[in-house]
């Protein structure tokens, strides 16, 4: 297909996938429980290499968790050496299991990174180098979450991953993303792409704050096309998949401790190879476990939209389209009251909020300092923005419409934050002339928040979250309104998923900074598009909303038992 021709199918997939009060997207009617896809990918017989169990390391295998403030704070945390404990700690705080719940004879696992249904379509990758208790030579690997284990899935040679990283930091390494599209279109039917794409948006933020844990650096390598991709995790090795569900290629990230020898430049292209040939592996091990019982109901439409928004070998990166920078020196709104809180703690106890209370409320202080965190704060160099900012090669694309409900000292009503200031001008010429956008009391100048219209939200909240009380019930919820034509026009079809990543990153900032204040969290991927829009008055497709969050006091299931991740009672054999 054509650009064009992409564009329109891209169109043609969001437009149909909406859901509308009378009507929602396309979905299987009913569950089939026989059928419920494996949460856990496998490729036996690749040969298995154990982590160390999470729990207290000593100095000498990684540093101990640092406060959560100062993963915010340039500099404040050393880099840590690449070694196989270092190691876990990063799996640990991105893809591993947080803990198993358990109601009667039924159990589950959740994991530090959110998933839509707690379906986990993505898997995660690694490509580094020889390391000691890991492999004496370079090499692929999958990650296990259920075994907390590393799966070796081909063996490079030492030239080829020197090759591969020519350019790089010293002890740099490759992670690379990947999804299963089936596990969410189980449950979700047409809608499904989105959401693989939210929780691909989360995995990047996750790993790049459990990498700032130790002081590494995280760089999405978004000059790479998918094909790349394909090959350098073996995606596309069809004998590998035979009779088991295929996976979509999604994001190479970079990894490195910071302070070490070498510098990369990100003012110049990537050093990955823009081709690789999937024959460079000395030798693959392993095929990939079937995942369902029967075959997968087959969603055409998710099929197209994955083939239109695949990236091609001859874009450039995102970040090469823009040329308006973004002032790197605000940030003043940021307090320290969550500084002592260990980053740890806070990413092991993350959990996605069922209920709210629809009593509990938050200061405003501590909203303000929310919404300062989703501040991108820098130009087209990631190096220049705060993390996790400085892992996405592009400018913000994402704008929150506010529903404002208990927030001390702040109007309830509806509110927007324009993460690029300088779109305010053409956002507040898309929405109602009737609103007001006045600043609210308190408001750090350096935050552009608005106040478009006082009220009572809350109703008007639940029922464009698809009748969900937690949209009302919370502390404040709120829509992420995408640039969107502009972006598919100017960037490219392919830019659709990276729209649906940053909401993703901005959901799982807002999942720790709730925590951080005592609160709970949960993304809302059920919502009703076009009534959203016509809240804030946009008309035509230059915005879209395509993911909504919800903050507030959580409300727990006392029938529910939770049990440890890691333990005789729940590590597989």
């Amino acid at each position: 297909m054509h650009d064009a021709d992409k564009i329109e199918a891209v169109m043609r997939y969001h437009e149909r996938t909406k859901h509308h009060f009378n009507r929602y997207a396309p979905g299987p009617g009913r569950l089939d429980w026989a059928n419920q896809p494996d949460p856990f990918r496998r490729y036996e017989g690749a040969p298995l290499v154990q982590l160390p169990l999470p729990g207290p390391l000593r100095a000498h295998e990684a540093p101990p968790s640092p406060r959560y403030g100062d993963l915010f704070r340039r500099g404040s945390v050393p880099g840590a050496g690449v070694t196989i404990h270092a190691l876990s700690r990063l799996l640990q705080h991105t893809l591993a299991i947080s803990a198993w719940k358990q109601a009667g004879a039924t159990r589950w696992a959740l994991r530090c990174n959110p998933s839509s249904g707690n379906l986990h379509p993505t898997e995660g990758y690694l490509l580094l180098g020889a390391l000691p208790g890991l492999g004496d030579a370079p090499g692929l690997y999958h990650y296990a979450p259920r075994e907390h284990a590393l799966e070796r899935r081909a063996d490079c040679s030492a030239p080829l991953f020197a090759a591969l990283m020519r350019g790089f930091p010293a002890q740099a390494f490759l992670v690379g993303l990947s999804s299963v599209h089936w596990r969410e279109a189980w449950k979700y039917g047409e809608r499904a792409f989105r959401y693989c794409q939210h929780d691909v948006g989360h995995a990047i933020g996750a790993l790049r704050i459990a990498a700032a844990t130790l002081g590494w650096r995280v760089v999405l390598l978004d000059g790479l096309a998918d094909e790349t991709i394909d090959n350098l995790l073996g995606l596309n090795r069809a004998q590998d998949f035979a009779h088991a569900e295929r996976e979509h290629p999604d994001a190479l990230l970079a990894v490195w401790p910071t302070g070490g020898a070498g510098r990369w430049r990100e003012d110049e292209p990537c050093a990955a190879p823009v081709h690789v040939d999937p024959a460079m592996a000395e030798r693959w091990h392993g095929a990939a476990n079937r995942l369902s019982r029967d075959e997968p109901v087959h969603w055409a439409v998710i099929d197209e939209v994955a083939d239109a928004t695949r990236k091609p070998l001859d874009e450039a990166p995102a970040a090469d389209l823009f040329d308006t920078p973004v002032d790197a020196t605000h940030g003043s709104a940021i307090a320290g009251s969550a500084a002592g809180l260990p980053a740890s703690q806070l990413i092991l106890q993350r959990r996605s909020l069922q209920a709210c209370d629809g009593r509990t409320s938050i200061a405003a202080e501590r909203f303000y300092q929310m919404l300062a965190r989703l501040m991108p704060h820098g130009d087209l160099l990631p190096s220049r923005r705060p993390m996790p900012w400085d892992t996405l090669a592009w400018a913000p694309t994402i704008h929150l419409g506010l529903f404002v409900h208990r927030v001390d000292g702040i109007t309830p009503g509806l509110y927007l934050l324009a993460r690029d200031p300088a779109r305010m001008g053409g956002l507040k010429r898309a929405m109602h002339a009737r609103f007001s956008w006045s600043t609210p009391p308190g408001c750090p100048a350096d935050l552009p928040l608005r106040l478009l219209e006082a009220g009572d939200a809350r109703r008007l909240a639940t029922q464009v979250s698809c009748h969900q009380d937690i949209a009302g019930d919370g502390a404040f919820s709120l829509a992420m309104l995408a640039d969107y034509q502009e972006a598919l026009f100017t960037r490219g079809p392919w830019f659709y998923r990276r729209l649906f990543w940053e909401a993703g990153l901005i959901g799982q900032v807002l999942y720790l900074e709730a925590e951080a204040a005592g609160v709970r969290a949960t993304g809302i991927g059920c919502f009703f598009d076009d009534p959203v829009h016509q809240v804030f008055g946009l008309e035509g497709l230059a915005y879209q909303s395509i993911y909504h969050f919800t903050v507030g006091g959580a409300v727990d299931d006392p029938r529910l038992t939770t049990l440890a991740p890691y333990d005789a009672s729940t590590r597989p054999p």
